[in-house]
């Protein structure tokens, strides 16, 4: 290849107008002198091959050239493509940068994170009468102790979980149930106790937005390995329904990506701990994915409930029976409905009464009634302060027990889905 050094560009074949362009620019040219004509070689008046012998050769002339041009063509197509070497039998490949990319403090965090949790988080597959589904778990003790969704195992025949990536399905045994916070545990036999790595639990009162998060799981019947995805907590006191119509209360809510199959698998902060179980999503039109919200019932919850299902008990909640709203006419919550034969109702709150205080705590919002009692036990009195005709009005309760579902709950709850 020649190249212009006046332009720094070069051609890949010879140009005839080349030797002119390389001429010094300000020389005179010279007079092209003619070539001489070509001279007829005298045919030997010996030579008896005729004109069949002459074409014979042409032909094998040409046939020279051609196999020389495309021989030529094939080393400057190699030339160009890169292609060639000592080995003509050795197939092409694309340049590759050994190694792997850098990784930063935060892609370290995640790797280790999920390299020490992965071990402790298990597919859920369960086979109902006619239907079968699929979920997460995580391990909480070395006795075979999974936590997972209760709504993942409703109406199971069969609960079946993998405690290795390489392993097989074993059975699980449902110890119990909670619908209102949508928690259950299982049970493995304790010959497989032995392959479990219990996840620590974190304080989920501790918790602040912006914290990072980690969501691991088995999403959209991907069950060869633990999918992960990393985010923030972005809100907190959320407020979900339960299936039951019931509110789960202190709910995280994070932009971790879960989908259809992360439900009841772990929710972990930057030390790899538990801080809630991934249980539901907000969802766009009817594709069913995650639009970036997400919801984890806190760990804390858990550590009060999974004890008692795992004990064989069922957990007793105290119960006032009414619905509210958010207050029109300031702070507080307006009773909407009192349900009849409810403490409530024996304790004399009606419909339109805005709740200003509820167990020694001031309410601002519906949910300050639910978590004024959350720790209450039934059978407890409270005191109730409502707004009615202007005045200030103070009204005992005896709490009850929260029945098995609320007025409503035979249609499926509004707001997030339960993947």
């Amino acid at each position: 290849m020649s190249s212009d050094p006046s332009s720094g560009r070069g051609r890949l074949w010879t140009d005839p107008r080349e030797v002119e362009e390389h001429q010094p620019w300000l020389a005179p040219k010279r007079a092209a002198t003619p070539p001489p004509a070509p001279q007829r070689p005298e045919r030997d008046p010996d030579d008896d091959r005729g004109p069949l012998w002459r074409q014979r050769a042409v032909g094998v002339l040409v046939g020279l050239v051609i196999v020389a041009l495309l021989v030529g063509a094939g080393v400057l197509g190699a030339s160009l493509l890169g292609l060639g070497g000592a080995d003509d039998n050795q197939s092409a490949t694309l340049p590759v940068v050994p190694g792997a990319a850098p990784a930063d403090a935060r892609a370290r965090s995640i790797r280790a994170i999920y390299a020490t949790a992965k071990e402790s988080v298990v597919p859920v597959r369960v086979r109902g009468v006619s239907t079968a589904g699929s979920g997460t778990g995580f391990v909480i003790d070395k006795g075979g102790v999974i936590v997972t969704n209760a709504h993942v195992v409703k109406d199971a025949q069969q609960v079946q979980v993998r405690l290795d990536d390489d392993g097989s399905y074993v059975d699980a045994r449902v110890v119990g149930t909670d619908v209102s916070s949508d928690l259950a545990v299982l049970r493995v036999d304790s010959s497989e106790a032995s392959k479990l790595r219990p996840l620590a639990l974190a304080d989920s009162d501790k918790v602040q937005v912006g914290d990072q998060t980690l969501a691991i799981g088995y999403p959209l019947g991907l069950n060869r390995s633990a999918s992960a995805s990393q985010g923030i907590v972005s809100g907190l006191g959320r407020s979900i329904d339960a299936a039951n119509n019931f509110s789960i209360e202190k709910v995280i809510q994070t932009d971790a990506a879960i989908n259809p199959g992360n439900s009841g698998g772990p929710l972990l902060d930057s030390a790899g701990r538990v801080i809630g179980v991934n249980t539901a999503i907000l969802t766009a039109g009817s594709s069913g994915g995650s639009v970036g919200i997400g919801f984890a019932v806190p760990s804390n919850t858990l550590r009060d409930v999974v004890p008692r299902l795992e004990s064989g008990g069922t957990v007793k909640r105290a119960y006032i029976g009414v619905q509210t709203r958010p207050s029109q006419t300031g702070s507080g919550a307006e009773v909407v409905t009192v349900t009849p034969g409810t403490p409530a109702a024996r304790g004399g709150l009606r419909a339109g009464d805005r709740v200003v205080e509820s167990a020694g705590r001031p309410v601002t919002v519906p949910e300050d009634i639910s978590a004024s009692i959350e720790s209450r036990e039934p059978g407890e009195k409270i005191t109730i302060d409502v707004r009615r005709g202007g005045a200030r009005q103070s009204l005992d309760i005896t709490l009850g027990t929260r029945p098995d579902t609320a007025p409503g709950a035979g249609t499926p709850p509004p707001g997030p889905s339960f993947p």
